[in-house]
Parts: structure tokens; C-alpha cells; sequence
């Protein structure tokens, strides 16, 4: 915003006063408190958001609903905007369309009464997800603040408690039909959680507090008092499964949110791969020997493609979003260095989310499977197990987008199965690299389970243990790709050298086009 012009007619130059008062070099307080605590005012994150000169402005000249306290003046220069920047814009149109690349963007700004939502700033949202709904425009919520604001006292006419309002219910009726993303730095409680918690992905500075209620409402709850910084803090909430992406600051958030809106905005013409003659050595021999998947991963994806989501949870399972051959894919790949990539309550939630984003946006998946199923126990069981693995199932079997799985190297009982879909004939195609092993279970534990008899019979331990391995490598033979290939149990084993080949080959030969799928209703917060 340029500094006024004093030569303006009254009422231009009344109205360039107006939105100048609101700029950041005209409120260096509010500037400095952000950059005390090494944070960036909201109109610095918005500018970084939104393309050059492509932001308008809805709400410019709101003020906080307190006429009856306060004076208007006063209003003016302490509650700019009601502390809430909305509008509509484009984001990454250097790469994509312009309409492909409409953006919105909500905004709180923490410098106005602490973030918290007014009657006038809740008018403004109110306003924009109308238009997000009616024109389906990507969505990008900046939601620090403090929940709910009591100090409207203009309002107090014409509302009491406030449990009437829409904008709870019309931001969480956008998902599933808009991307939704969420970003916080600082605190981030009670109201502002909620619309937060309601996006597709959260995205949050190490520094960030997030939290249905802050130390307010806990005190008067009689549950203690606490700090706002030992409510909900980034650490917890990252390995918790609330946080999708963690970073360091406002500008990597912003990053992060650009990033990851380009997987929906389209196709990319310049792409670059590595060599895929890698991939024939990223196995390792050693049957048993863990390995990084997130390599392959690499390899397999357009360079610099990958985006991981949820890293700090459910870390049996890898997921995110990549690009093959400039084109956008959701990706799920089993974790062998972690509990050997057995499938547990997280990982599956984890899996489950993404082909919910994946199939409601439009994105095919790719599945890349080694591991030996679900995990299996007491313990796990106390966990709900049942119901989260069957997620996976459920999600699995209403996809409408293409979903293609390779089998890397183990390919073992229902985990294998809900990593494909449910089952292997599922998925366009399940292909699997020779080092793949399959079967209804383990096979160490199978050899223990179908020959537990003769093992006991059998007193000398070195026998024991050389009649155990012959039954292993028989098994293992039986499982062999090669082998599961030929009873038609799987479609193909393949050179990994051509993964990035079939899965583009299949993804031209599948019709996903708008009017053949079938949308998510909603994408679950969980």
C-alpha cells in the first residue's frame, strides 16, 4: 500500500488514509511484537502467499464491533480490519493457469486483540467460504489467535452466546470440496483451532501451540493453570498425527502451503528424473536387512517432488504427495527401519487420510508395499486396532481415482491386502520387483505356526534350528514373485528400473476424468 496522496480529492484521500492506517509501516508496535518473538506480520505472510498484485481485498475497512465502549478513531488504529485479512488471489500462476491457481486467504492477525474472532471479522469468513463453496477455490487459513472474542459489545444486542453462528459449520462443509490448508505460528486456541483442526493438512512453525482451549478457559474450567506455551506445543501435536507438515518459521510454512496447493493446481512441463537403473539396488540382499524406502521414493519421483506428510507419526508408513513425469500423485510406502513396517493404529489412520485427500482431489495413488501385516498383540488390541486398520479397507475400496501398488519385497497377510486396496486384484495393476516375497503370513512365524509339532520334536538345538531354515527357504521359494506371478495372484513382476514407466502407462489408460468419479463426501480430520 502506497503512502497516501495528499492531492486526491477528500473522499479518495479519506479512503487511502483508511487502508494506509492498516499497513504495516504505519503500525511499527505491532511489528515490533512479532519480530520480538521472530515472527512475521500477517500481511508479510499473505504477500509471501499470494502472487504479486493479484490479491482483493474483502472486509478492508471493518473495525471491532465496540463503538459503544470505545471511539471510532480509536477503532480504527487499535482493530484494523476487525484483526482479520480476507480475499482472493493466485498462488504458483507462474506455473499453472490462472484459474488453476485461484487461491483464498484467511488470515488472523494476532496484533488485533490476540487473534480472536470478532463479530465483524466472523462476517468476513462467513463471506468468503461462501464464495470458496459457489466458485470452489483452494483455501489458506493463517490461524493464530485466541478463539473466541468477549469484548464485542455492539453484538450484544443481537446475539447471547453465539452457538448460532455458520462459520464452524460452513468452513468444515468445505472439505472434500476444496483443498484446505492451515497454518499457525504462535498460539492457536479454542475457535482458531477449530477452523485449523478442520483443514486438509496443518502445517506449523516448531514454536506453535495448538489447542481447543487455552489457558483461560482451563483455569476456569477448575482443570489447573498453565501456560499458553504448555498447551498443545508443536512437539506433542507433530507426533501426535495433528501436524502434517512441521517446520521452522512462517516463511517455510508458507513454502510448505505453496508447495503443497501445486499438486492440485495441475500438471508440471519441466521435470527432471533420476537414474532409474538405482532402483535395482536399493533392496538390499540380505532378505532381512531394513533399508530407507524414502530413497526409492526419491528415485522413483520427479526430482525435488516429494512432500512428506505426517512424518512425526504413524512412522511405520510413509506418506505424501510427488510428482512422475510432472504429474501429481499420492504416494504410501510401508517403513521397514520402523517396527520392521508393521501396520499399527497410526499408520493405518495415516494411509487411510491420504487416499481421502487423494480420491477427493483428484490425485491417483501409488503404493509401494514390504511389510509383514498388521501388527498383532494384546497390546495393539487395547488400541482399537480393529477399527483403524479397517479404515484402510473401507477407504480403500471407495477410491475413484487410479490406485497402483508394487510390491517391493514383502507382501504378507491383510496388511499387504489393505496396502493394495483390500486385495491385490483391487488396484489398475499390482505389479511386484523380483525381491518380492508373499504368503497369508510371515513365513518365519508360519514355519513356527504349521510345524510347531515337529520343532518340539526335535531336542538338538542345531537340528532344530537347520530343519526351522529348510522349511523357511522352502516357503520362501513358494512366495517367490516369480512364483505368484505365475498363479495370476499379481499382475506382473517388473525390472524396478520400470516402475516410473508402468505407473505412467497405467495412469494414461485410466479414466478418472470429473464426471467418472465418485467424490469424497468429506475428509476426515483423523
Amino acid at each position: 500500500m502506497k503512502k497516501p496522496d495528499q492531492t486526491l480529492r477528500p473522499e479518495l484521500s479519506e479512503l487511502n488514509d483508511r487502508l494506509y492506517c492498516r499497513c504495516d509501516e504505519n503500525r511499527p508496535e505491532a511489528v515490533t511484537m512479532r519480530r520480538k518473538k521472530n515472527q512475521r506480520t500477517v500481511w508479510e505472510n499473505v504477500n509471501d502467499l499470494l502472487d504479486p498484485e493479484s490479491l482483493i481485498e474483502y472486509g478492508a475497512l471493518t473495525i471491532a464491533a465496540q463503538r459503544s465502549r470505545r471511539s471510532v478513531d480509536d477503532l480504527i488504529k487499535k482493530t484494523p480490519s476487525d484483526g482479520l485479512i480476507t480475499g482472493l488471489g493466485t498462488v504458483n500462476a507462474d506455473k499453472f493457469e490462472e484459474q488453476d491457481a485461484r487461491c483464498m486467504v484467511i488470515a488472523y492477525d494476532f496484533t488485533v486483540l490476540a487473534g480472536t474472532q470478532g463479530y465483524f471479522n466472523h462476517k468476513k469468513t462467513d463471506r468468503l467460504l461462501h464464495l470458496a463453496d459457489k466458485h470452489r477455490i483452494p483455501l489458506v487459513l493463517f490461524a493464530e489467535g485466541g478463539g473466541g472474542r468477549p469484548g464485542d459489545t455492539d453484538a450484544d444486542g443481537v446475539m447471547i452466546t453465539g452457538l448460532d453462528l455458520t462459520t464452524f459449520s460452513k468452513f468444515a462443509g468445505l472439505s472434500g470440496k476444496i483443498p484446505l490448508v492451515g497454518i499457525v505460528s504462535g498460539f492457536c486456541f479454542a475457535g482458531n483451532a477449530a477452523l485449523l483442526g478442520s483443514c486438509d493438512i496443518i502445517i506449523a512453525a516448531k514454536k506453535s501451540n495448538i489447542g481447543m482451549g487455552g489457558p483461560v478457559m482451563i483455569e476456569c474450567g477448575g482443570l489447573g493453570k498453565f501456560t499458553p506455551e504448555e498447551i498443545g506445543p508443536a512437539n506433542v501435536q507433530y507426533g501426535n498425527g495433528v501436524i502434517d507438515i512441521l517446520v521452522e518459521d512462517e516463511t517455510e510454512a508458507v513454502s510448505a502451503a505453496k508447495q503443497y496447493l501445486s499438486y492440485f493446481q495441475g500438471d508440471i512441463k519441466e521435470w527432471k528424473a533420476a537414474d532409474q537403473e538405482q532402483l535395482r539396488d536399493l533392496i538390499p540382499e540380505r532378505r532381512r536387512m531394513a533399508y530407507d524406502v524414502r530413497n526409492i521414493i526419491n528415485v522413483i519421483s520427479d526430482k525435488g517432488s516429494f512432500l512428506e506428510l505426517k512424518s512425526g507419526f504413524g512412522q511405520g508408513l510413509i506418506s505424501g504427495l510427488i510428482r512422475i513425469q510432472g504429474k501429481p500423485f499420492g504416494i504410501l510406502a510401508n517403513n521397514c527401519q520402523y517396527m520392521g513396517g508393521t501396520i499399527q493404529p497410526a499408520e493405518a489412520d495415516k494411509a487411510a487420510r491420504l487416499m481421502q485427500i487423494c480420491n477427493a482431489h483428484g490425485l491417483p495413488v501409488l503404493s509401494l508395499i514390504d511389510t509383514p501385516g498388521f501388527m498383532v498383540g494384546p497390546d495393539v488390541e487395547s488400541q482399537a486396532q480393529v477399527r483403524h486398520v479397517c479404515r484402510m479397507f473401507i477407504n480403500g475400496s471407495h477410491l475413484s481415482v487410479p490406485f497402483f501398488s508394487v510390491v517391493l519385497r514383502r507382501g504378507y497377510g491383510l496388511g499387504a491386502m489393505a496396502m493394495a486396496c483390500g486385495g491385490f486384484h483391487a488396484p489398475f495393476f499390482t505389479a511386484a520387483w523380483p525381491t518380492g516375497e508373499f504368503g497369508p503370513m510371515g513365513i518365519e512365524g508360519a514355519v513356527k505356526a504349521g510345524y510347531k509339532k515337529e520343532l518340539s520334536a526335535i531336542e538338538d538345538s542345531e537340528e532344530k534350528e537347520a530343519f526351522f531354515n529348510k522349511m523357511v527357504s522352502q516357503y520362501y521359494e513358494q512366495g517367490k514373485a516369480l512364483n505368484i506371478a505365475s498363479y495370476m495372484e499379481i499382475d506382473s513382476v517388473i525390472d524396478p528400473a520400470e516402475t516410473r514407466d508402468w505407473v505412467i502407462k497405467g495412469l494414461r489408460s485410466a479414466d478418472y476424468s470429473k464426471d467418472k468419479r465418485t467424490f469424497s463426501p468429506f475428509i476426515d480430520s483423523w
